[in-house]
């Protein structure tokens, strides 16, 4: 590899690792396959040997200092991210993903998008746990959510991948969904017709997944799930709540913080430490680790 491109690629690495500490991410998350996890343990003499000690001026989580709005470790969590803070869900994992396919069916069967201008080819539905205690909600597919039909997996999905696992979760243990369900020309903003088309369909996905809370990403997904004209600004870091349709009994709380793509604009430590800010709310909402202390 020639040393210009050693250079790229090393410049890569530092900015995705110093993204990933701004997101409270001090470590690489390595995930065992299902084959992995069936070999047996190797041998203890085998074992590998035990890092050496960090150096007596390392600050302990604990010692975090609280101004810091992107703490490069997030106490009371650790690698893995505490997934042994998710609590079981009382309903079958399988009858809530039948009803969530028989929705999908609904709607292209219905196909609302017939009656707007799109530029799709693929159907981008939503993913993740369907008993996720924890839903995120933005407001289109890209370009590359299109092209494999799943949301956010283009480089404002890779920031929310960050977002999510500072938050100590999987992505795979949350739900994520768009309120219009294929892309618009150019990545336009959903009008406000395509809303009202679609997101019925996105609300009956919320009633039958039934979260604990909401975080809605962007101004057109707040919009859509709390009826509001209020500007961004005032709407985030501040707890709302939806009232879905049946089959759901109970009101939701929603957290409206800002899209990642918005970050991806806007790239300041400030706007950094409104989203870390509005996580932190949703945290501790659902038990999923101490914040920093005040």
């Amino acid at each position: 590899m020639d040393p210009q491109t050693l250079q790229r690629c090393a410049r890569l690495v530092l900015q995705h690792a110093e993204t990933s500490r701004l997101f409270g991410v001090p470590f690489v998350p390595v995930y065992r396959t299902a084959s992995a996890a069936d070999d047996p343990a190797p041998p203890a003499q085998d074992a590998a040997p035990k890092p050496p000690a960090p150096p007596a001026s390392t600050p302990r989580p604990e010692e975090t200092s609280a101004s810091d709005p992107f703490p490069s470790v997030v106490p009371g969590l650790h690698a893995p991210t505490g997934l042994e803070e998710i609590k079981p869900r009382s309903r079958a994992p399988a009858d809530v993903q039948a009803a969530l396919d028989e929705l999908r069916r609904r709607y292209e069967l219905d196909a609302p998008h017939q009656h707007f201008v799109t530029d799709h080819h693929n159907i981008v539905f939503g993913e993740g746990d369907p008993c996720a205690r924890l839903m995120f909600i933005g407001e289109a597919p890209g370009a590359e959510e299109d092209r494999t039909g799943r949301p956010f997996v283009g480089r404002a999905g890779q920031l929310l991948d960050k977002m999510i696992t500072a938050m100590g979760l999987r992505r795979e243990q949350v739900y994520i969904a768009n309120v219009l369900k294929t892309r618009p020309p150019g990545n336009a903003t959903p009008t406000t017709e395509e809303i009202r088309l679609c997101s019925p369909y996105l609300f009956q996905q919320i009633a039958i997944i039934q979260p604990e809370a909401i975080v809605t990403l962007g101004l057109p997904a707040t919009r859509a799930l709390l009826e509001t004209s209020d500007s961004m600004s005032r709407l985030r870091g501040r707890w709302a709540t939806f009232h879905p349709p049946p089959p759901a009994t109970q009101p939701i709380p929603v957290m409206p913080t800002y899209h990642p793509a918005f970050l991806l604009r806007s790239y300041t430590e400030e706007n950094r430490a409104k989203v870390w800010s509005d996580l932190q709310q949703v945290m501790r909402r659902l038990g999923l680790g101490r914040s920093p202390r005040a």
